[in-house]
């Protein structure tokens, strides 16, 4: 059996390394999966939430260049390396977009810039402020490479961020609803009766009620928040799981290795768990790829409406919102941008899953 089993995975390998989109939108995956683990690494503004605003240069277009002076707080930050890559840079020092600087003595004098072609505020700075007196070290030329959003962040740096809810959201999602919806199908396909009734009772109310509905309620019951939207995006997802589950377990129970298992003395639980379940992961590989793409659009959804991830916290969905009346303003790359990103992903997997179904198709 186990031969046999390696031996299908080895073609439905073979298969999948051929299908040009499926490997293409894998590796896509994983580069964003990168970016959104080491995304403190690659993005511009560490800080944390990527939330150094400067509305003095809000709504710069890509490409936008400024002088930035920064002055020292002087109060060290004790965070440790694993901090600053999973939350961010404390960043407890002062940035300020000049338009222009000067020092006469001990004086370093700085015009602030402003936007509209303004003139900006004239201001002074001792020299003593900066370590050993070193101001050119605190004055350097800031490129935004997707522009400034409305407050003055460093747009780029927001994707980046961003780009971890839309990901992590499709894991956790996929898993509690792996979790649920094995347990339920599994009893439920395994046993018959009254059981499958009930239970098949309870999947057909949950899946009568519309998805983003049933999350808004589940979010409201737990509160707006970061984990609390995953847990309720998860709890939605379990029907279609559970409902495949227990239409494979049903035809699997009856072949001739359930019967053996049973005829060997072996309990319920091991037949399901050691002999059932490693039959029908095909069909659950499948649906998972689908459930992740589903779990980001509905994501991005509550974000939107504003029931998401919490401001200052970045996500993909929150900066659509943001910025979707500038779409008539001018400047729709500031919607289209966040809007993209979650195409490509979704698409991505879409197409991954595809590859998977046609590698783990049997019948070819």
């Amino acid at each position: 059996m186990s031969n046999k089993n390696n031996s299908l995975s080895k073609l439905a390998l073979q298969k999948f390394k051929k299908n040009f989109w499926g490997v293409f939108s894998l590796s896509i995956i994983a580069c964003i999966g990168l970016l959104s683990v080491f995304a403190y690494v690659f993005a511009p503004d560490a800080s944390i939430n990527a939330n150094q605003m400067h509305l003095s240069i809000h709504s710069k277009s890509p490409g936008f260049k400024v002088e930035m002076l920064t002055i020292p707080s002087g109060i060290e930050s004790e965070q440790n390396i694993f901090s600053k890559l999973s939350f961010g840079e404390n960043n407890t020092d002062t940035e300020i977009p000049i338009a222009s600087y000067k020092v006469k003595g001990d004086i370093l004098h700085y015009i602030e810039y402003a936007s509209d072609g303004l003139q900006g505020q004239n201001k002074q700075l001792e020299l003593s402020r900066f370590s050993n007196s070193s101001y050119k070290d605190y004055i350097d030329t800031r490129s935004f490479i997707f522009g400034t959003d409305k407050y003055g962040r460093d747009y780029l740096s927001r994707i980046l961020i961003g780009s971890r809810i839309s990901f992590f959201i499709g894991f956790v999602a996929v898993f509690i609803s792996l979790i649920v919806g094995l347990l339920m199908g599994s009893i439920a396909g395994y046993y018959g009766g009254k059981v499958d009734a009930f239970i098949m009772w309870i999947i057909n109310i949950t899946w009568s009620i519309p998805t983003l509905l049933l999350v808004i309620a589940i979010t409201l019951a737990l509160g707006k928040g970061f984990w609390q939207v995953f847990i309720a995006v998860g709890l939605t997802m379990w029907v279609e799981v559970a409902r495949v589950v227990r239409g494979q377990i049903i035809s699997a129970k009856e072949m001739q290795y359930v019967t053996a298992a049973r005829a060997l003395g072996y309990n319920d639980y091991r037949i399901i768990t050691k002999h059932i379940l490693p039959n029908i992961f095909g069909p659950l590989i499948v649906i998972s790829a689908a459930n992740f793409a589903a779990a980001i659009l509905i994501e991005s959804g509550l974000s939107f409406l504003g029931i998401g991830a919490q401001p200052p916290m970045a996500s993909w969905g929150a900066m659509i919102k943001d910025h979707y009346s500038y779409i008539i303003l001018g400047k729709p790359y500031l919607a289209l941008i966040p809007g993209l990103c979650i195409m490509v992903l979704v698409m991505a997997f879409m197409l991954v899953g595809n590859a998977l179904r046609d590698a783990l198709d049997v019948k070819s």
